[in-house]
């Protein structure tokens, strides 16, 4: 017997699995973030209020995820899914050309994977540092993952690739209309100040594994 608590609680653990909060899943599915609340779940009268299936529809789309896949939930068992990955590529690689389009997303065929978690950016990437140029922060080894669509904001630090096709990780000082100013993550190294026409793209670092 299909019970009401069930799939309320296969609903969270689907949003759980996928790095979601209720409100989260909900606005991911196109519905009003309120939609799963815990109390929207009984009336005012206080009877239960079932997902409508529509919702539950949109919330499948919305992850991927298959009936099947929630009725495993309802069961109390999680579907197994492959761990989420995201592209890879070394940075000495990521100023060849065929690895980014023009807005600074991943492309082409030559990225290898490693498994992340689901970080809400299908767009995300990650770079594995080499050298010392970005020490004592980065080291040689350490891998970075880097968001295209994260807002930037003064002090994050970037990965920047200018119209020359050379790339860096900077820490960002000041963006304006005309220019954008870098400082060094390594002091032995000088920061730069780049016209905005002389960068192609820059993007925020999220994670590093130091």
């Amino acid at each position: 017997m299909l019970r009401h608590a069930d799939i309320w609680a296969a609903l969270d653990a689907l949003a759980r699995d996928h790095g979601l909060t209720a409100s989260a899943l909900a606005r991911k599915a196109g519905l009003d973030p309120t939609t799963f609340n815990k109390s929207k779940r009984i009336t005012r009268e206080g009877k239960p209020r079932w997902p409508s299936t529509e919702s539950v529809a949109k919330v499948l789309e919305a992850t991927g995820a298959t009936l099947a896949d929630l009725v495993a939930y309802i069961d109390g068992a999680a579907p197994a899914r492959p761990a989420p990955t995201v592209p890879l590529i070394g940075f000495a690689q990521a100023g060849d050309r065929g690895f980014f389009d023009d807005a600074g997303y991943p492309t082409g065929g030559g990225w290898d994977e490693i498994p992340f978690p689901e970080i809400g950016d299908p767009h995300a990437y990650a770079l594995e540092v080499s050298g010392d140029s970005m020490e004592p922060l980065f080291r040689d080894g350490d891998v970075v993952i880097v968001s295209p669509v994260a807002s930037v904001r003064r002090g994050d630090r970037v990965v920047v690739r200018t119209t020359e096709g050379e790339v860096m990780v900077k820490q960002l000082v000041r963006q304006t209309a005309k220019r954008i100013e870098l400082a060094s993550l390594n002091p032995a190294h000088s920061g730069r100040n780049l016209a905005t026409e002389e960068v192609a793209w820059l993007a925020r670092i999220l994670w590093a594994s130091q």
